[in-house]
């Protein structure tokens, strides 16, 4: 059966405002499922986790509920996800745990194609620590990180190579398994960011590699609210900050404070929506259902990221930067000589969503020597955007140029 976008778009209440959303990679717009899950909860009678009586122990089965469907999402142990407020905080909490581990003359591995939020933790910690920070470059030509380089980074006294499943900036997304089979034959951890990545691709960390794996919910139709997954054996080698009457059991001690269960329920029903987008062979669980889903929605966005880069591309004035084949759908641009955030207020007064700046891929921009001209505009998809959709920017975009 065909992709139903039409179907789709009516889940998602905030479409019928009519704007064009092409602000994705900032945070998708809310299904309604997720919606009503967080309501829902808000009304009832949930209190602190107890054992003692109903109220609380039903927030025990939200939490329980939670890690079984980022689980399901991510291909991971329900024990092996930390839950957290979003992935910049997540990423500070496990690079802190991580620093405690290292010594002076150790070395650590970013990239410059990263979001700052898998860049700016790692090096400031290694300074505090003495470790040194050796940096991979993308290719200023096709904007991929290219594999090979990790070959002379990565050695004998790397502890961690951390590095993006999806640049923020240009969508390139780079071949995590072949960086993480390095790391680990070094005897190195990988910590890879997964934010751009998980609402366009169906993950397996397994798969990937990755001893660590960030994700947030918001940009997959959820609520702000991020999660990491590792095996449970690691999170075990790792002693956190944290009170001293709160749980010392993996995953709870990496969890700060009480958790939001109604945030927690609209992640349960996103990762549900995300299983439901498309018909599934009968008899599958969540897991094969969520495969299934993402199979569709890859080759639906990508025949949109195909028409959104040739439609580009065929208008004078713009200027892309440089992407890969193997991408998120996401485009990065300039017009002519104008100032991004000016093109991006002006789309914006027609209605039409886009981000403008850096997007907090600072090294990137920086590289590139366009941060402090105002970096770039971003024209990012999701599932329920259309073609008709495209097509308009396309169209804006040529009478702005």
């Amino acid at each position: 059966m065909p992709f139903d976008v039409d179907a789709i778009r009516s889940r998602y209440p905030a479409l019928a405002e009519g704007y064009l959303h092409f602000d994705n990679a900032g945070g998708s717009q809310v299904a309604a499922p997720v919606a009503d899950a967080v309501a829902d909860t808000m009304r009832a009678a949930v209190s602190n986790r107890s054992t003692a009586f109903e109220p609380g122990r039903r927030s025990g089965e939200i939490v329980a509920a939670a890690r079984h469907a980022l689980a399901d999402l991510l291909g991971a142990v329900p024990r092996g996800v930390v839950l957290g407020p979003s992935a910049t905080a997540l990423t500070y909490r496990v690079a802190r745990a991580l620093a405690g581990t290292w010594r002076p003359g150790d070395e650590i591995v970013v990239s410059r194609l990263d979001h700052d939020a898998n860049v700016r933790p790692w090096v400031q910690l290694a300074a505090r620590a003495g470790v040194t920070v050796r940096w991979a470059e993308f290719d200023r030509a096709t904007g991929d990180l290219p594999v090979a380089q990790y070959e002379r980074l990565v050695g004998a006294r790397t502890r961690l190579v951390a590095l993006t499943a999806a640049g923020n900036a240009n969508g390139a997304a780079p071949d995590v398994a072949a960086v993480a089979a390095i790391a680990r034959a070094a005897g190195a951890l990988t910590y890879v960011d997964g934010v751009h990545r998980t609402p366009h691709v169906a993950t397996d960390v397994a798969a990937l590699g990755a001893d660590f794996y960030v994700t947030s919910a918001y940009k997959w139709s959820g609520p702000h609210l991020a999660a990491v997954a590792a095996d449970p054996a690691l999170w075990e080698r790792l002693r956190p900050m944290k009170l001293a009457p709160s749980p010392e059991s993996v995953p709870d001690r990496f969890e700060l404070g009480t958790a939001s269960f109604e945030q927690l329920a609209g992640v349960i029903a996103a990762v549900e929506h995300l299983a439901d987008l498309a018909p599934a062979t009968p008899g599958l669980d969540r897991r094969g259902r969520l495969r299934e889903s993402f199979a569709e929605i890859q080759r639906y966005e990508s025949a949109l990221l195909a028409r959104l880069h040739d439609g580009l591309a065929s208008l004078s004035g713009v200027s892309l930067l440089p992407a890969p084949a193997r991408r998120c759908p996401t485009v990065s641009f300039r017009l002519a000589d104008q100032p991004p955030a000016r093109t991006a207020a002006l789309l914006g007064e027609r209605g039409i969503c886009v981000s403008a700046g850096d997007y907090y891929a600072y090294e990137y921009f920086e590289a590139l020597g366009l941060r402090d001209s105002g970096g770039a505009v971003r024209a990012s998809l999701y599932h329920y955007n259309t073609e008709a959709e495209v097509d308009a920017l396309l169209t804006a975009l040529s009478e702005l140029a």
